[in-house]
């Protein structure tokens, strides 16, 4: 398992197409979960290609299922407060670890600031809902930490049930079927074009860089 903060991901080249944010409550065929609203409505912007990358990705669900957006461009201000609030609560718990193991740890759960996914706008925390909005069982909610969740967050995990492992695979199969990557300690976290995905997918660069704000 590759973590966000492995040497390598740092390595990697940024590039940026130089592609436009969207509004993902302005495309009408996607249901935008609005838990994590911040004022600016930050959370709802997703690169344009992104966006269509989803679309595709909805189209090849089960008849009767849909996919639910919870978080998606986040600004390096808060990428920075989450981080270092997670490592806080390890620190906590684990009051042996040192620094370097914190930072390991925590980057299972939130990425490290300086590679953060979200803030490429090319990045999405999102599970799957009904028609009508109920949400399917995925074994854990959405944003279970490592620490909370016994690992179950992880997405191959076994302390799953067998309907929440059926529910994480049909959701993998649609997104990584349209060039989505997992990050395989989040089942619900998927991202395009950000360092993670350049190095899962062997590519020299990355396609999206930070984005200073939406």
């Amino acid at each position: 398992m590759i973590l966000l903060s492995d040497r390598r991901i740092a390595e990697i080249a940024l590039g940026d197409t130089g592609e436009s944010m969207i509004d993902l409550r302005e495309v009408p065929e996607l249901r935008i979960d609005s838990r994590l609203a911040d004022p600016a409505g930050a959370y709802a912007h997703l690169r344009e290609g992104v966006a269509q990358r989803l679309l595709d990705a909805q189209r090849a669900l089960p008849d009767g299922l849909r996919l639910l957006l919870i978080e998606a461009y986040r600004p390096l201000s808060l990428q920075t407060a989450y981080f270092e609030g997670y490592q806080e609560e390890l620190r906590a718990a684990h009051p042996g670890w040192d620094d370097a193991r914190l930072h390991t740890e925590a980057s299972k759960y939130v990425s490290p600031p300086d590679v953060a996914p979200h803030s490429t706008g090319g990045t999405v925390d999102l599970t799957l809902c009904t028609e009508d909005g109920m949400e399917l069982d995925m074994g854990t909610a959405v944003n279970a930490s490592p620490l909370a969740s016994a690992d179950a967050c992880f997405t191959g995990s076994p302390r799953v049930s067998a309907l929440a492992r059926e529910h994480r695979d049909v959701l993998g199969l649609a997104l990584s079927g349209v060039g989505l990557v997992n990050y395989p300690t989040e089942w619900w976290h998927w991202s395009y074009g950000d360092r993670y995905w350049a190095l899962q997918t062997r590519a020299a660069r990355t396609r999206y860089g930070p984005v200073a704000s939406v």
